[in-house]
């Protein structure tokens, strides 16, 4: 058990973790508020790249459409506020109901078809709820809606960043958790062959459609929970959220990290959000070089960071281990 811990692919994601939740402290102490709100938002997002690594790491669906149930979670929030209801345990209620018949529909009809026809079905329900959205003018329209009532969970109040952030942490602990069982378990040994072949998994008895189908909406519901909390975070709802570059913006964070992989989303989204933070500062030209350095970092490691930490893994020597040298070899024949 010490030996894993201390392999490069688990002490590293553990250490930041660690980090994580030291940040509000840090910030508090040096008078730097500003860090929890940033960082939250970074948490946030790993939440909904864990969720659809979920879909695509383990189901092998590419959805360019989790935009969608990020945007209702968001909605979720703001349309009770709308009038005047401030209760979180409605918001979450109304996010998860949302998200998941939104999920299961869109994944009823895209599973029909594969490859980039699946990608583009899903590409296209996002789109149809962000025009929604933008259609609502009593609700803002394409100018969003302020949120006045933000979500309250007893004497929990998520009106402050760092109420987001604590709360943010949490959830994105216990999905990386749940996530891990769930990577190992029966259901996902069955959605990961089905995503190696479905017609062996269905060849065993197994229906390889259902269980994509299961996994698509625990993803969306996962990934509509984040657009609640990045909600609150924000204090504003717009349709912006439900664009097609956020679901790209998703599939960046979950293949850099590393497809498949247990810590893959929130090494992608530190890496994301971080780097495209300091490139802000930097030039006003960015995007110039955030896109070619995405880029080659993706083709460095074809399995992400969290396969370039697994391939340390396999590099450093195990421990009480001494290491053989030619040297040792000609010795002992001797």
């Amino acid at each position: 058990m010490t030996s894993t811990l201390l392999r490069p692919s688990t002490a590293v994601p553990l250490a930041l973790l660690v980090a994580l939740a030291a940040l509000p402290f840090v910030a508090m102490a040096i008078g730097q508020p500003f860090w929890i709100a940033f960082f939250a938002r970074i948490v946030i997002y790993a939440i909904a790249a864990s969720a659809l690594n979920l879909a695509l790491g383990y189901g092998g669906l590419v959805s360019f459409g989790h935009a969608l149930f990020l945007g209702l979670g968001a909605y979720a929030v703001a349309l009770p506020s709308f009038h005047e209801v401030g209760s979180g345990w409605v918001h979450l209620a109304l996010c998860l109901v949302m998200s998941g018949v939104a999920a299961l529909l869109t994944g009823a009809i895209s599973l029909r078809t594969s490859g980039i026809a699946f990608i583009m079905i899903t590409l296209a329900f996002a789109q149809m709820g962000y025009f929604l959205f933008v259609s609502l003018k009593n609700f803002g329209g394409d100018d969003g809606l302020p949120i006045t009532q933000t979500s309250r969970f007893g004497p929990l109040n998520l009106g402050s960043p760092l109420a987001v952030y604590s709360v943010s942490f949490i959830v994105l602990v216990l999905a990386t958790w749940w996530l891990a069982r769930l990577r190992v378990a029966p259901f996902g040994m069955a959605l990961r062959g089905a995503r190696q072949n479905a017609r062996r998994v269905d060849a065993i008895g197994l229906q390889a459609l259902r269980y994509q189908l299961v996994g698509y909406v625990l993803s969306g519901m996962l990934c509509g929970v984040a657009g609640l909390l990045l909600a609150n975070l924000n204090a504003f709802a717009s349709p912006s959220t439900l664009a097609w570059t956020v679901s790209g913006e998703l599939i960046v964070m979950v293949v850099l990290g590393g497809m498949g992989t247990v810590w893959g989303p929130m090494l992608g989204a530190l890496v994301f959000l971080g780097l495209e933070e300091v490139l802000k500062g930097l030039t006003e030209h960015w995007m110039a070089v955030f896109g070619p350095l995405i880029v080659l970092m993706a083709l460095t490691g074809k399995q992400g960071i969290a396969g370039v930490l697994q391939r340390l893994d396999r590099v450093r020597p195990a421990a009480g281990t001494t290491a053989v040298t030619p040297a040792a070899v000609a010795k002992g024949g001797a």
